[in-house]
């Protein structure tokens, strides 16, 4: 530890050494994009259009049921809807595990690799290895959630053509006001998985296990999930993430209402900021030794 002092100590750093050119954000965004697991994720999320295609294909037109029509009804009616129905499909728990996966395999795996100590003594500071892991683990996560959107746009165009987004509960958004909608939507499903990224990316400072840092995220946002779904904790509900997840369908309405995507948005960037504060905090206390 002391060695490790010296050279983070401006008295003893190299001539022309500066903290915060280490590990530069390029450097560490090329070394994730060529991990396998990075493609094989984007190849997941980018085949679910095709997915769903297909099934319309082979079942035939979505209809209401009961008299009811959902968003799921009109998934045929444009390239637009299309979109949305990817979203809403994927938003509960396939976008989850890519934030999960981009945010906690990031120190844990250098751990499980026994390359963490030796960036550290490159010397790479801990705030600015786990900062410049963050940003690209965040980074990714979002690139996945505009890519799904993004394919399904085009599959959904190219299949039922490209037109206004159909509202379930009557009326259309025309397609600019469409386009704008969903990339609300988007970044809503971005800013409400932040929680998970927090989860992760705590985790991955705690084991040296990828798996345990990926796995825990996933588990525990599932059990956020179970528990917005006991209707007894009442408005206690109202403060588990979760809850909020699917407040973005209303922002595609003809007059859309914001008061439950801000109160979601207030509670996600609430717990993570406090679970990235305890990850900064316990790593800079961490004694590294793999």
């Amino acid at each position: 530890m002391s060695t490790l002092a010296e050279h983070t100590d401006p008295l003893h750093a190299a001539s022309g050494y500066r903290a915060g050119r280490t590990l530069p954000l390029r450097v560490e965004l090329v070394r994730q994009l060529k991990r396998r697991r990075t493609l094989i994720m984007a190849g997941i999320l980018a085949a679910l259009p095709f997915v769903l295609l297909i099934a319309f294909a082979i079942g035939g037109d979505p209809s209401g049921r009961n008299g009811q029509v959902t968003l799921m009804d009109t998934a045929t009616a444009s390239g637009a809807n299309f979109a949305a129905v990817n979203l809403f499909v994927s938003a509960g728990f396939l976008l989850v595990i890519p934030v999960a996966l981009f945010c906690g395999d990031t120190v844990a795996s250098e751990a499980s690799w026994s390359s963490l100590r030796y960036l550290l003594a490159a010397p790479v500071p801990r705030a600015r290895l786990l900062w410049s892991k963050l940003v690209v683990g965040l980074g990714l996560s979002l690139a996945a959630m505009i890519l799904l959107p993004v394919v399904a746009l085009a599959v959904g165009t190219a299949a039922y053509g490209w037109g206004p987004l159909q509202i379930p509960t009557g009326g259309a958004l025309d397609s600019g006001t469409a386009a704008q909608r969903l990339l609300v939507v988007v970044a809503f499903i971005f800013v409400s998985q932040l929680v998970t990224a927090g989860l992760a990316f705590w985790l991955s400072t705690k084991t040296d296990a990828p798996l345990g840092a990926v796995g825990g995220a996933v588990g525990l946002t599932i059990v956020g999930n179970v528990l917005d779904a006991v209707t007894a904790l009442g408005h206690w509900r109202d403060f588990l993430p979760a809850h909020w997840q699917f407040a973005w369908a209303d922002a595609v309405q003809p007059h859309p209402e914001w008061s439950g995507m801000i109160q979601g948005t207030a509670i996600s960037i609430t717990y993570a900021l406090v679970l990235f504060a305890l990850a900064f905090r316990g790593f800079a206390r961490k004694d590294v030794v793999s």
